[in-house]
């Protein structure tokens, strides 16, 4: 019988214990964690302001806004092809019968 009182008191003394922290804590009004600093700019400012600085996609050297639309411009450009036209022809049709097999793997082609 008294191992029973020694933890039903030790059960009262934890629930007293824990209400009574609760009851502090709630009451000290601490600022919320969660929210940004004040002197932080909102996203939302950031977010209409103009770039006009940029980095180089090849060197990462700084770029005007005019120099990156050049450089943006001379990389889109298309190469001449290297290949020979039979070769290409050739890696065209072989995709072509690559994919015809897998509709139709039972011909042989």
């Amino acid at each position: 019988m008294d191992i029973k009182i020694k933890k039903l008191f030790s059960f009262i003394m934890i629930v007293a214990i824990t209400s009574v922290l609760t009851i502090v804590a709630s009451g000290l009004r601490l600022p919320a964690l969660s929210l940004p600093p004040a002197d932080d700019i909102p996203e939302e400012i950031l977010r209409t302001e103009i770039i006009t600085a940029a980095r180089s996609s090849v060197d990462g050297k700084p770029l005007t806004a005019a120099e990156y639309l050049e450089q943006q411009s001379r990389l889109s450009a298309v190469p001449p092809p290297k290949l020979d036209p039979k070769i290409r022809e050739n890696i065209f049709l072989l995709r072509i019968r690559s994919a015809l097999k897998s509709v139709f793997p039972f011909l042989n082609f």
